[in-house]
């Protein structure tokens, strides 16, 4: 059940704070301090958290809620499994091998990519973006303008926070290149790629967000999709 709406006096001031920290670790991560990823990750989570609580939401509005945890964890595994399959296939043909050609990952030892697949990307990414997007926003938005606009909302903005990261996108990754090619056009093609698909990718997540009543199935199908690529992309280097 969604908590009571806040009064009209409380309305933006406290999504306000929200976006203040979301621009704050975007800017921490993406510019000003990039080491300090995961501890930014951890920090900017337990901020919003404490922002969600302040608001008034319940464990239950930000898909916390200890009933829904075990149907989380099954939406979760469920997504991994998928995401598994649907990379091996691609991985197999020539043609969208290339999609797993990142320099991020390329040339990866094992320690790099166990400290990617099991710390900076569930910590620093998964945590920090689903608590932001498919918890405190969703729950924030939907208590004060019902669930559809919370959804577009906090997809739309889950696509801007994808601005900066992807800035260099054409440059690190050959299949990006091989379609938009190089030079300050190359980039506005692909932040605007990225901005579009992320936000359809926001509304899946908050899909599994609302069907599954938890947080943890979004997280999954996140990590999935991150760190089982991660693993494709240095295996196919």
């Amino acid at each position: 059940m969604t908590s009571p709406q806040p009064k009209a006096a409380g309305r933006i001031v406290p999504l306000a704070a929200v976006v203040a920290v979301l621009v704050a670790t975007n800017l921490l991560n993406n510019r000003l301090a990039p080491e300090l990823y995961v501890a930014t990750g951890v920090i900017g989570a337990g901020l919003l958290l404490l922002l969600a609580c302040r608001d008034g939401c319940s464990w239950n509005d930000l898909g916390l809620g200890r009933e829904t945890l075990g149907r989380g964890l099954r939406w979760a595994g469920a997504a991994a499994g998928l995401v598994l399959a649907v990379y091996t296939i691609a991985a197999l043909i020539p043609l969208t091998r290339t999609a797993f050609a990142d320099e991020r990952a390329g040339g990866s030892e094992l320690p790099s990519v166990l400290w990617n697949v099991l710390l900076h990307i569930p910590v620093g990414t998964v945590l920090l973006e689903e608590t932001a997007f498919r918890g405190v926003l969703y729950a924030m938005l939907a208590r004060r303008f019902g669930l559809p606009r919370a959804i577009a909302l906090s997809s739309v903005a889950f696509g801007i926070w994808h601005v900066l990261p992807s800035m260099g996108l054409a440059s690190r990754n050959a299949a990006v290149e091989a379609i938009v090619g190089g030079g300050p056009a190359a980039t506005l093609i692909s932040v605007a790629a990225v901005v579009a698909v992320t936000a359809l990718g926001g509304m899946i997540f908050c899909e599994l967000r609302r069907r599954s009543g938890s947080l943890l199935a979004p997280m999954g199908l996140h990590w999935s999709l991150n760190g089982i690529g991660f693993v494709f992309a240095a295996a196919l280097a």
